[in-house]
């Protein structure tokens, strides 16, 4: 909580966790900046780190869909004027829903609007809900606001069901590999981000050298398979690179640890130590056991035909 401003003006706030920004928190955010904006107040977003199940359940934690930094950068581009991220600690946990209001939303943010989702919980045990918000916002001074979360319609078993779009949709789209899911929640590609580290170098053996990813502790990977990926250079001005890019254990070589490898269309340079992404438009297909290297090559081959084409290259 010594994170937090203790001299901050009134402000207008979002509370959340906002892992993937997803559309849904994109909606929630944007009604916050434009209240704010229409109250002449700056617009606040309550975030936490690390995510609230890990410290609840240890071992718990959840894929992440994107890194504090990536977050604060799509947060930013929403207009927000203030990104607040506030460590969760067990003390944090066992904080009562009251409290958590006084403390926080008063005495740190002095709060004058705060607009939450409709499914928001709060304080110990999750037991705050909107109601407990806007209870509390009478006796302190400041309104809360219930925004009803963003969806779509899909085609199931012949007729149509509506999905609310959440972190946890998104987590399951990637699982099962269907990124285009994904990108329709996200609003943009999927992305992970990693080190360019060395490998086997058995890519470069077959005459698709790839760059091998060393990712943060708990990135969201799709399921195992091949993809067309743009592959983006991180902290360098220049456009992102087609890149077909392998998933899984490489069962051709009996395999075992899982790794990203990407093999970047027309691009040669060594790219060890680099910091790079990679966003995800589309699965080729599955990850499958070769009988010979000869028909591996043939394949690799025909991934790469196929991303080219995808991406346009």
């Amino acid at each position: 909580m010594a994170d937090l401003p203790g001299d901050w003006g009134r402000c207008v706030v979002t509370i959340g966790v906002f892992d993937g920004v997803h559309k849904g928190h994109q909606a929630l955010i944007s009604q916050t900046v434009r209240t704010a904006r229409q109250r002449g107040l700056p617009s606040v977003v309550l975030t936490f780190d690390p995510h609230p199940a890990e410290v609840l359940r240890p071992g718990s934690h959840p894929a992440q869909l994107t890194t504090l930094t990536r977050k604060a950068e799509l947060i930013e581009q929403l207009g927000v004027d203030v990104l607040a991220v506030l460590p969760f600690t067990p003390e944090l946990s066992r904080l009562s829903p009251e409290e958590f209001v006084h403390e926080i939303l008063v005495e740190r943010l002095h709060a004058a609007t705060v607009i939450v989702g409709e499914n928001f919980r709060f304080g110990y045990k999750a037991r705050g809900t909107v109601e407990t918000l806007r209870e509390l916002g009478k006796r302190f001074g400041f309104t809360a606001h219930e925004a009803t979360l963003e969806g779509h319609s899909v085609s199931e078993n012949g007729g149509s069901a509506e999905i609310t779009y959440s972190s946890t949709y998104v987590r399951s789209c990637i699982n099962a590999g269907d990124v285009v899911a994904a990108a329709e929640a996200l609003g943009r590609p999927h992305r992970l981000e990693g080190i360019v580290v060395r490998g086997e170098g058995r890519g470069r053996e077959l005459g698709f050298p790839t760059a091998n990813l060393s990712l943060p502790a708990f990135s969201a990977v799709p399921a195992d398979g091949v993809y067309a990926c743009w592959f983006v250079r991180q902290g360098r001005d220049e456009e992102p690179l087609p890149a077909a890019v392998s998933v899984g254990t490489n069962p051709t070589f009996s395999g075992r640890e899982r790794t990203v490898e990407a093999f970047v269309l027309d691009f040669d340079a060594d790219l060890y130590g680099q910091q790079v992404a990679l966003d995800f438009v589309a699965r080729l297909r599955g990850q499958i056991a070769f009988d010979t290297t000869e028909e591996l090559v043939r394949h690799i081959a025909d991934d790469v035909a196929r991303t080219r084409q995808i991406l346009g290259r």
